[in-house]
């Protein structure tokens, strides 16, 4: 084993989880004051129930096995992840695994914005356990796993754009579909805590360098170019979403700039390994523009995504995903004439969509008729914030609280 590449690729791992704290922030930040608690407390604990899922299960159904759907059980428990052995590559399987985890903590936590102010907490602490095993492990598979069928087509994923944001994404929509419009606001809310948001996105910004530049798998030039255009499409995306805001209020917006730096990392995630400098920046402006038209006009949505999850990570992750081939770098992309990824990630795209939304779609309609659960509070809850509802605990004492 490398001990240079096994202490990034800790590092790294680190830098992964310490993103959902950060997303907890971003959102917390978003929402009213009488419900930063339970925002900040559906991030936070996907890293509990995640953080023992996959290790019972998760990492097994994600990576076990050699077959084009999904792994099978020789993982369970974490059984024959080795921490002194692995592939020929200067790692072990077991940091692989970390390392994995941090995405699946904080794929479902990213859903979590879209039914922000009205969800049951114990529904969706049962809705993490069954997303991870039927909806994310799966599509995992397809992409990084050995034999998957998006990564035997030729997609190209690098860090998780399908995986996580587009996956996400899907899932958000089913989820403010079926749960439904938060009552009495019909354009959105103004954020109760913008140094909340700033700070959230800032932690993400940082956390994103060991999000892509780990997943080189190395502490090589490959992820030193993901490093250098992660930064670059996220400072691009913070920039376009200022200019943006500048031409159309006269004002710029901090929340906006925190928003245009998440779409340009978004979109950047899966092509960090196959842009260079230069084609970073139109990813990012292309983030930019993109998810800002789609926010602005959210209000034309038939569903109440509360946090913008389907503008940033849906249409972002889709951007990304397409613009990976079009700047690819090593005459791969459609700038030097070449189509072949880019089919190959609209399939990839195509199908995350789909499975995504429909399977979570059915396990939440599930869940709203078990006895017990639903999905969503009741309507005097929703009216006196989920913070005392579900958690008995104030995040603020006074005014903030409204």
């Amino acid at each position: 084993m490398d001990t240079g590449t096994t202490a990034w690729l800790l590092t790294s791992s680190a830098l992964v989880l310490f993103m959902t704290p950060g997303l907890a922030f971003f959102y917390g930040g978003l929402v009213r004051g009488k419900n930063v608690v339970n925002t900040i407390m559906l991030s936070f604990m996907a890293m509990a129930v995640v953080g023992v899922a996959w290790i019972v299960w998760g990492y097994s159904l994600a990576f076990g096995g050699a077959n084009e759907f999904i792994g099978n059980f020789d993982f369970i428990g974490f059984r024959d992840v080795d921490a002194n052995a692995g592939p020929d590559a200067g790692y072990s399987s077991m940091i692989v695994a970390i390392f994995q985890m941090m995405f699946a903590i904080i794929t479902p936590a990213l859903i979590t914005g879209a039914v922000a102010e009205r969800f049951k907490f114990k529904t969706y602490l049962v809705f993490l356990l069954i997303w991870m095993t039927v909806v994310y492990a799966p599509i995992a598979h397809w992409v990084w796993g050995d034999g998957g069928w998006i990564g035997g087509i030729g997609a190209s994923d690098f860090a998780g754009g399908t995986v996580v944001h587009i996956n996400a994404a899907m899932a958000a929509v089913a989820a403010a579909i079926l749960v439904g419009k938060r009552r009495g606001i019909p354009n959105g809310i103004e954020a109760h805590n913008v140094p909340y948001v700033v700070l959230g996105a800032g932690i993400l910004w940082f956390g994103w360098f060991g999000f892509n530049a780990g997943s080189a798998l190395a502490a090589d030039g490959v992820a030193v170019n993901a490093f250098l255009v992660t930064n670059t499409a996220a400072a691009m995306g913070a920039l376009t979403w200022v200019l943006l805001s500048y031409l159309t209020t006269g004002k710029a917006s901090a929340v906006g700039a925190a928003s245009g730096a998440v779409a340009g990392l978004v979109a950047i995630t899966p092509a960090a390994g196959d842009v260079g400098a230069m084609g970073s920046l139109g990813v990012g402006l292309g983030a930019g523009i993109l998810t800002w038209l789609v926010v602005k006009y959210r209000h034309k949505l038939m569903f109440d995504d509360a946090l913008d999850v389907f503008a940033i990570h849906g249409i972002g992750g889709i951007w990304g995903a397409l613009a990976t081939a079009i700047f690819a770098v090593g005459g791969i992309g459609v700038i030097d004439g070449e189509f072949g990824l880019l089919w190959a990630n609209f399939r990839a795209v195509a199908a995350t969509i789909g499975y995504s939304f429909v399977m979570t779609f059915v396990i939440l309609k599930v869940l709203d008729y078990v006895p017990g659960l639903g999905l969503r509070v009741e309507e005097t809850e929703e009216d006196g914030g989920l913070d005392i509802a579900e958690h008995g605990e104030r995040g603020y004492v006074g005014d903030g609280a409204d």
